[in-house]
């Protein structure tokens, strides 16, 4: 079954990325962002499993929508 999602918020101006939405079955954070490409980057990143991926999220979109609990 899909996930159903509830947007969370967004610091993009023009409606892009990068976005944070919830999984409102689970509670699950899922985090929309341009997708890290570069292998120097790649390398450095460690246990990436199979149907992972890296994205790039700034520092002020989880600042102001991380929960503060």
């Amino acid at each position: 079954m899909a996930r159903q999602l509830r947007m969370i918020g967004t610091t993009s101006d023009d409606g892009k990325c990068p976005t944070v939405y919830e999984d409102t079955g689970t509670g699950d954070i899922v985090i929309q962002g341009y997708t890290v490409t570069d292998p120097e980057e790649l390398a450095q990143l460690s246990h990436v499993l199979d149907g992972e991926s890296a994205v790039v999220v700034p520092r002020e979109l989880l600042t102001r929508y991380a929960p503060k609990e």
